[in-house]
């Protein structure tokens, strides 16, 4: 399998019944999530504003690697594109780039349609003063060292 021009390596390999390619969970479609969750016994594999929802047998997170799906079908609700090439016994997966993130606009005092945000401010209390209520403690004044005899 190939993840975008890259060989993907992991340890139990995909097989072909019936036309469908089924491989492990990890690495093949774990690879390409974002996030994972879990519902119960079914594994709800997002990626960006997509999502896959996977029945498991065995709900254990370390059995990600023995749990087998049809690929194609599982990558294709995440967004990616499958081909198989016959010849090479090949799976190709190719992945949409990461949308940009825009940063906010900047504050422009000028613009006639942005009114200034009232931000509220408290004025600052004093602090009160230390009043001492105990027995007068004496002053510590340091001893020259070494002591003159």
């Amino acid at each position: 399998m190939l993840l975008d021009g890259r060989r993907v390596s992991a340890y139990a390999s995909a097989y072909v019944v019936a036309g469908r390619t089924y491989a492990p969970l990890a690495p093949y479609v774990t690879r390409i999530a974002d996030r994972l969750e879990y519902e119960g016994r079914l594994l709800v594999v997002f990626r960006g504003s997509r999502h896959a929802t996977i029945r498991l047998h065995d709900v254990a997170p370390d059995a990600l690697d023995r749990q087998y799906v049809a690929l194609a079908p599982a990558l294709r609700e995440l967004g990616a594109t499958v081909s198989y090439d016959a010849a090479t016994h090949t799976i190709e997966v190719r992945t949409p780039p990461p949308q940009a993130i825009a940063s906010p606009r900047p504050f422009d005092p000028l613009a006639p349609h942005q009114a200034p945000r009232v931000v509220f401010t408290p004025s600052p209390s004093p602090t009160p003063p230390i009043v001492w209520q105990g027995p007068a403690i004496p002053r510590r004044t340091p001893l020259p060292y070494p002591l003159p005899t």
